[in-house]
């Protein structure tokens, strides 16, 4: 036994050595479907698709040829375990656990779905063989049969008896499908007769048969499809084969040690292809298993020889018996029958025997029946053609031409014959490069395609048919059509004008006159067998009477369709004419030509019949097909010799442009080279040039952007402007608010006081009689309070003045400190120097406004405190007057204390003086170091206008200053009390806080201008 690995190949020989010449080898990886297989189906419409099950439910369709995905199928919903396709390999039924699916294998749609309730599940649905039956077997042992194309149920075999109930798991039908055997989980197999509907017979397997897991009939080329082979293959792993009429066991496959997995048996039966459970596929040949119970019996017939003429008499006869085949007795000499009388006979039988046909057919009756219906029947057409041409059928000889591959002449026949269908174009170029392998004339035959044509897309699905066909009519009605190759058959065409100058001169004196030869009014119809100007019903109608008849019936069919024709034909009278008339349908009767053709061949003289010249009918050979050589040798050798010699001619043209187109391309390759460094150079230029214009354009955006955003905060400066000026006109308002509630507040308190005052000069003036009572007790006690008064009124003016020294050290410190910050500061902006001038000068005059009106509603609070003051001064007078005895005594003293105070007052006076001069020498200093600091950032305008406006300002301050000053001694000196000191004391500390206020503005108004004007020199 041979045994080859497969490994991972892909393609390869399954043998080491053919076990026959004609056994195809080798395989060849078709898709990788990285899933998978549950079932398998060949024997499609297309001999090169097959079917493929996948565990992910779906079925899907390759084709071995090129090896590509034709279709994929989806709709079950488990997993697929049976494909079965019909006979004709259209449809295909595909079954899974709860449904099964009829699919049309030409659309690859689904046309029906079986649907079952799940408690009852489905074991088969599968196609009956030869017929149009659909078997369905389910897990409740129910068994139907259905019409494939109305789907209607046609019968239900009854239920098994309950004797040998089995629940049937596996099924196989012979091919004739007339038994069905199943079994199961049983040693039993139920057989039966699927005409008669009934079970008929029940075998039993041996004893170690516990179940049966497949089964399958072994097909016998000799048995008509009723096979007598069932292979069974139990739960043990051997498959046992059974003759199910003698119910003997033939012989067996597998073994314990090996068992088999799985089994398929060929087609034909020669072969038995199992999977081993090791994973390995063995192969066996069913000849070999058979051999010992196929040998053949002993003869049947026995020999009895003669004895020798000595001793023959009627007396002493002996006869022997012996095995041998049958041999005739020889003839004696002396006595010969005379055979004069049995040639008739001879004869008679030997043309019944020529008019026999293959199949029970008879010529005779075939010609009646055509004659009297005018064709054959559509259904029968194909049988009848294929008995009356005798076809062999010789699978070997045309798979060996076949094999052979497409011929030269035909690679490029879809360039000439552009035919939509390839199927139809493959099945040309296949059935051509057969008829070229067979007879090297037919490689240069131009109208070959077109006379095989009408046969090759009748017989598209049976090339061996197609093949046999146009070879028979090739040799049959095609005889001495390539005695003058490459040129027309002169020598037929003669004969057709000879038939046709018999019968109507007329028309071939029109075909004269008008310079119409044979070669365009009867080769064109040749050439295409009548397919240009005949419909398919029309020319299947012409080839049933051309096949029944003589091969020069196709000869007479042309006269007789120029004599039918003739009246259009003599209406032309153009070249151009005549031929679109032979080569385009025209309208004419296809049975008026039969039944002229048929009274051509009675009427024609014999000298110039063409039956007289062609011979009869000559089927091909069986086994081998004959050798076709009528044709001019020399002229085909000579053709063939031309075609080599310019077949190395093109091959050394080829060569030689193909160095050239190798040049060309390398020069070409480096122009193109240059040029796209050319091209590329030209792009970088041209992309700095837009590198730069866009450098050029964001530079214009960023100038733009940089205008927009000065624009935007020039807005955003003037609405701070105005929110400034909103502030600030706010808050001058708050201030003048304030101001006048205060104002207010001070009338109030005025009013206050004055009636206070009021009162308590009435209540003085009730007092002044009780004083006087109380005058010695005061004259006591007045020095000592007096005294006490003094110190606390000096005690306090100190701490005033400390509290005076104090802010003004702090007020110098922060102007030093703010001398500091303006180097830090000189990052503002000039342009805000004039409105914050101006805003000083509007604050400075408001500021101005509110103290004169402050001062006016003091002076006038001190005109009448003065006057408050004479009042009582004029009655203390009077009082004084009237005490001036008792203040005699304290006169002296009195004068002396205030003659001390006024010298001290002088002194602390002088003090003041060098302390105020002390001060603006240092207040001059600061401003002139300030003024130092500021003057290179300062312009000229804008130094001298703050200058002339602060200075007028500090001067209007200092003079108001010194006026409230004066108003502020005259009073203390007109009353000296602590209230008008602590007035004074006010007045002066907000003088002094505007100052700085006003400096403070100053200086921020220079660093602004020191900040902007570099920012303006530089733009």
């Amino acid at each position: 036994m041979q045994s080859t690995d497969l490994g991972n190949r892909e393609s390869g020989k399954l043998w080491h050595r053919k076990p026959s010449p004609a056994a195809r080898d080798g395989f060849n990886l078709v898709q990788r479907t990285a899933q998978a297989c549950t079932a398998l189906a060949f024997n499609l419409r297309r001999k090169s698709e097959f079917l493929v099950a996948l565990a992910d439910y779906s079925i899907k369709c390759f084709d071995t040829v090129t090896k590509e995905l034709v279709s994929w199928m989806r709709g079950h919903e488990s997993s697929v375990f049976s494909i079965s396709v019909h006979a004709s390999g259209r449809y295909a039924i595909t079954t899974s656990s709860d449904t099964a699916q009829l699919w049309d294998l030409d659309t690859f749609q689904r046309k029906r779905k079986l649907n079952i309730l799940q408690s009852v599940g489905i074991q088969k649905v599968f196609f009956l063989p030869l017929s149009n039956t659909i078997l369905s077997c389910f897990k409740d042992n129910s068994i139907f049969a259905w019409e494939c194309d109305t789907l209607s149920c046609r019968y239900q075999l009854p239920a098994p008896p309950e004797s040998s109930s089995i629940l049937y798991k596996v099924f196989a039908v012979t091919r004739d499908g007339r038994i069905l055997a199943a079994g199961g989980k049983s040693n039993h197999l139920h057989l039966w007769c699927l005409e008669a509907k009934q079970l008929f017979r029940i075998i039993q397997m041996p004893a170690r048969v516990r179940a049966i897991r497949h089964l399958e009939f072994l097909p016998d080329s000799f048995d008509a499809g009723s096979n007598q082979v069932l292979g069974v293959l139990s739960q043990d792993g051997i498959m046992r084969f059974v003759n199910i009429q003698t119910c003997k066991l033939l012989f067996e496959i597998g073994s314990l040690d090996e068992g088999i997995s799985s089994s398929v048996i060929s087609p034909h039966g020669r072969y038995i292809a199992s999977i081993m459970e090791n994973g390995s596929l063995n192969i066996y040949s069913v000849q070999a298993l058979t051999q010992e119970i196929n040998k053949p019996p002993p003869p049947l017939v026995k020999v009895i020889e003669d004895l020798p003429k000595s001793k023959l008499n009627s007396g002493d006869l002996k006869m022997k018996v012996t095995s041998g085949r049958v041999q005739r007795p020889a003839r004696s000499r002396e006595n010969r029958i005379q055979t004069r009388i049995l040639k008739k006979d001879l004869t008679g039988s030997f043309e019944n025997k020529e008019n026999e046909l293959s199949d029970g057919l008879n010529k005779k009756r075939l010609q009646i029946l055509l004659k009297g219906y005018g064709e054959y029947p559509m259904k029968y057409r194909m049988f009848i053609w294929r008995s009356l041409l005798q076809l062999p059928e010789n699978h070997t000889a045309f798979n060996s031409l076949e094999d052979k591959g497409v011929h030269v002449a035909f690679l490029n026949l879809q360039k000439k014959y552009p035919i939509k269908s390839r199927k139809l174009l493959r099945v040309l170029q296949r059935t051509l490069s057969a008829l070229a392998h067979w007879s090297a004339i037919f490689s240069d035959t131009p109208y070959l395609p077109l006379l095989a044509f009408p046969f090759v897309k009748l017989f598209q699905n049976n090339q061996l048919i197609c093949f046999e066909v146009v070879a028979t009519l090739i040799i049959n009605w095609c005889q001495h059509w390539f005695e003058y190759f490459p040129n027309p058959p002169i020598n037929i065409l003669s004969m057709i004008e000879n038939v046709l100058a018999f019968h109507d001169k007329e028309l071939l004196q029109h075909f004269i006159d008008h310079d119409i030869t044979s070669q365009l009014y009867a080769w064109p119809l040749l050439e295409t067998i009548f397919s240009e100007v005949l419909t398919r019903e029309e020319w299947l109608k012409l080839f049933d009477n051309v096949f029944s008849n003589h091969p020069s019936f196709l000869l007479m069919t042309v006269v007789a369709y120029n004599i039918c024709s003739r009246a259009p034909l003599l209406n032309c009278s153009l070249k151009d004419d005549f031929e679109y008339f032979f080569h385009h349908r025209n309208n004419l009767d296809i049975s008026v030509v039969i039944k002229e053709v048929y009274r051509l061949m009675d009427t024609t003289p014999t000298d110039i019949h063409p039956d007289s010249m062609l011979h009869v009918f000559v089927a091909l050979t069986k086994g081998q097909y004959p050798v076709f050589n009528q044709y001019p040798k020399f002229i085909v050798d000579y053709q063939t010799q031309e075609r080599e010699r310019i077949r190395n001619d093109e091959l050394d043209y080829l060569r030689e442009r193909q160095m050239v187109e190798d040049m060309q391309a390398e020069v070409d390759q480096q122009r193109v080279e240059d040029e796209a460094w050319y091209q590329k150079q030209e792009l970088l230029r041209k992309a700095e040039e837009t590198r730069r214009e866009l450098l050029l354009q964001e530079e214009e955006k960023m100038v733009q952007q940089r205008q927009r955003l000065a624009s935007v905060k020039r807005e955003l400066k003037v609405k701070e402007m105005h929110l400034q000026d909103a502030t600030r006109r706010r808050f001058l308002k708050l201030q003048q608010d304030q101001r006048e509630m205060e104002l207010r507040r001070l009338d109030d308190e005025l009013e206050r006081k004055v009636h206070m005052r009021d009162r308590e000069i009435a209540t003085t003036a009730k007092d002044l009689e009780m004083r006087h009572l109380e005058l010695e007790s005061q004259k006591r006690l007045y020095e000592k309070q007096n005294l006490i008064r003094n110190q606390e009124a000096v005690a306090k003016e100190m701490r005033e003045d400390t509290d005076a020294y104090r802010r003004k050290v702090d007020l110098e410190e922060h102007m030093f400190h703010k001398l500091i910050e303006t180097g830090q500061t000189q990052n503002q902006k000039t342009h805000k120097l004039i409105e914050e001038n101006l805003a000083k000068a509007e604050q400075a005059c408001l500021n101005a406004d509110w103290r004169i009106q402050a001062l006016h509603k003091q002076r006038c609070d001190d005109l009448q405190r003065s006057e408050c003051y004479q009042e009582v001064a004029r009655l203390l007078r009077e009082n004084r007057r009237k005490e001036t005895e008792v203040l005699n005594s304290m006169m002296g003293e009195e004068a002396k204390k205030w003659q001390e105070a006024e010298e001290k007052d002088f002194h602390l006076k002088s003090e003041k003086k060098a302390s105020a001069l002390s001060d603006a020498s240092r207040k001059w200093f600061l401003q002139k170091e300030i003024n130092d600091a500021l003057e290179h950032a300062e312009h000229p305008y804008t130094k001298g206008v703050p200058r002339y406006q602060n200075g007028q300002v500090v001067s209007s301050c200092l003079s108001r200053t010194s006026q409230l000053n004066d108003i502020s001694e005259a009073d203390s000196s007109t009353c000296p009390s602590f209230s008008q000191r602590r007035i004074q004391w006010d007045t002066t500390e907000r003088d002094l806080m505007e100052r700085v206020r006003n400096l403070r503005q100053r200086l921020t108004v220079q660093a602004r201008n020191r900040c902007q004007t570099p920012h303006l020199l530089v733009t």
